[in-house]
């Protein structure tokens, strides 16, 4: 995938909830290790620009929730048009749930 802020790459790169993108997802990190063996990644805001990138993450988040939620619509709307059985009013609900 076309990723427009590859240079902004984070070093904890790592997918969120769901493989939704993590908001510190084009931060730069510090991975540390503790006496455990745990590793933990921290994302690092240093500038105005960080703000800037985490609103990027959100709205890439916010876009494929959006996507997601457009699937689904049409296919609701299709089941429903294939299940209107020709009847007007809920072929019209159906396509407007697809618009």
């Amino acid at each position: 995938m076309f990723d427009v802020f590859t240079q902004f790459a984070a070093s904890c790169a790592n997918k969120g909830f769901f493989g939704f993108p993590t908001w510190y997802r084009y931060l730069d990190g510090v991975t540390t290790t503790n006496k455990a063996g745990v590793t933990a990644c921290t994302p690092v805001l240093d500038s105005l620009n960080s703000v800037w990138l985490i609103v990027a993450a959100i709205v890439e988040m916010l876009l494929q929730i959006a996507a997601i939620a457009a699937v689904a619509f049409i296919v609701v709307g299709g089941v429903r048009y294939i299940t209107s059985q020709g009847e007007p009013d809920k072929t019209k609900q159906a396509l407007s749930t697809i618009i």
